[in-house]
């Protein structure tokens, strides 16, 4: 199986540009480029489906360009209802800083990343005019759906521009770097034709392109902010716990398809996972493969153990107090991170006055009340006094544990 088959086994291919496009992937030897907007200051698991793309590209042997639009998103694409506010070109610029380190450090230094600011900062209108804007017909340009919808309610002339800038990414990184193809998703099939055309009139050469299908959730939604399901390759702004029980529970319907985007699992062996799942699908094989596998890529292995070691404390049958008297500082942090805790800054404290504290429950009465059902516990006992005190030497390794009822645990910190 060549790499141009493994990526269609995927479904990592959609739409090709042109007809050499399965030559030039499997030579081996391609410079190729693929873009993203400085929106934020860290990329999400959406972006990091295409990322995974341009890994498994590298690996093959090409060569990486990751193209950060610090120049478009000074102007903004155009939105379907309105124009968006211009952001500051210094959050512009500080983003970009941040990209471009997240993105080296995901290819451990083995990637080229550029703005298109450096290129377009010095370039004159009348230049934009006489070598680049010319070849573009602005009929074929209305017919754009983004474009033409915004006709009637009005679109400025800044948002018109934006993808003749995008256009001319291409061209200059070709001319430049010798790029040839382009990566990209499926709704930027039209922008990256019309880089190609813009490439092959002004020079009469050929470039090449293929996008990837969108990456849904069960919903029908993309990963994004605006779907609210951004979670951020940043470990600081999404824990590694976050994103593993995200991934574990996703749909059945879907699993199948992450692994084959989001793992470096052989296509073969996703097959194998899959009919082990199926057999036992309450389990959960392929999520927690799909987790584990996403999890060890993005923040290597010991970040996943550390996970791991939440998830036994807080939901396996362990001796949870043995695991606690284990954990070293790092790990300790994380379970408090993934737990909301409160800091017990007393010798002694009512064990009323804690699980208020903690906000397990939001009153006295309320504590009475639990403790009286039984669903109150303290490092795993359960307490039937209600005038429990809790002192510091009843933490282990400086926590302790409260729970209600099974599954609701709060950590206190000594």
């Amino acid at each position: 199986m060549n790499l141009f088959e493994e990526l269609q086994r995927r479904g990592l291919i959609k739409d090709t540009a042109w007809e050499d496009l399965e030559k030039i992937i499997n030579s081996r030897d391609a410079t190729f480029y693929i873009g993203t907007d400085p929106t934020a200051d860290s990329l999400h698991i959406g972006h990091y489906s295409s990322l995974l793309t341009v890994k498994r590209l590298a690996k093959a042997g090409h060569h990486p360009i990751i193209l950060v639009g610090g120049a478009t998103w000074l102007i903004w694409d155009p939105r379907p209802t309105a124009e968006r506010e211009i952001i500051p070109y210094e959050t512009v610029q500080k983003n970009f800083e941040s990209l471009k380190k997240q993105v080296t450090s995901l290819f451990d230094g083995n990637v080229e990343v550029v703005n298109n600011y450096d290129w377009t900062k010095d370039f004159s209108i009348l230049e934009f005019l006489r070598d680049i804007w010319k070849y573009i017909n602005v009929s074929y340009m209305l017919n754009k759906d983004i474009i033409n919808r915004r006709l009637e309610t009005g679109i400025t002339f800044a948002e018109f521009t934006y993808t003749l800038l995008q256009w001319y990414d291409f061209l200059h990184l070709y001319e430049t770097k010798n790029c040839i193809m382009q990566v990209a998703w499926s709704d930027q099939w039209w922008n990256i034709t019309t880089g190609i055309e813009l490439i092959n009139k002004k020079l009469g050469e050929n470039a090449y392109a293929f996008t990837m299908p969108l990456i849904l959730d069960s919903a029908g939604n993309k990963f994004g902010k605006t779907s609210g399901n951004a979670l951020r390759l940043d470990k600081n702004k999404t824990s590694s716990y976050e994103i593993y029980q995200y991934l574990v529970n996703s749909d059945d319907s879907k699993v199948e398809e992450y692994l084959k985007v989001f793992t470096f699992l052989s296509p073969d062996e996703i097959i194998k996972i899959m009919k082990k799942h199926n057999e036992s699908p309450e389990e959960r094989l392929a999520q927690k493969t799909l987790a584990k596998e996403f999890i060890t890529d993005l923040h290597w292995q010991a970040e996943y153990e550390k996970v791991q070691k939440i998830i036994e404390i807080l939901f396996g049958n362990w001796d949870k107090l043995e695991l606690i008297s284990k954990m070293s500082d790092d790990e300790k942090s994380a379970l408090a991170r993934e737990t909301w805790s409160v800091k017990m800054n007393w010798s002694e404290i009512r064990l009323l006055d804690l699980i208020v504290q903690s906000r397990l429950a939001s009153s006295n009465w309320e504590v009475k009340k639990m403790i009286q059902a039984g669903s109150v516990y303290f490092n795993e006992e359960k307490i039937e006094d209600i005038q429990k005190i809790i002192k510091s030497e009843d933490l282990v390794n400086w926590i302790g544990l409260l729970r209600k009822w099974k599954k609701t645990y709060k950590l206190v910190i000594g």
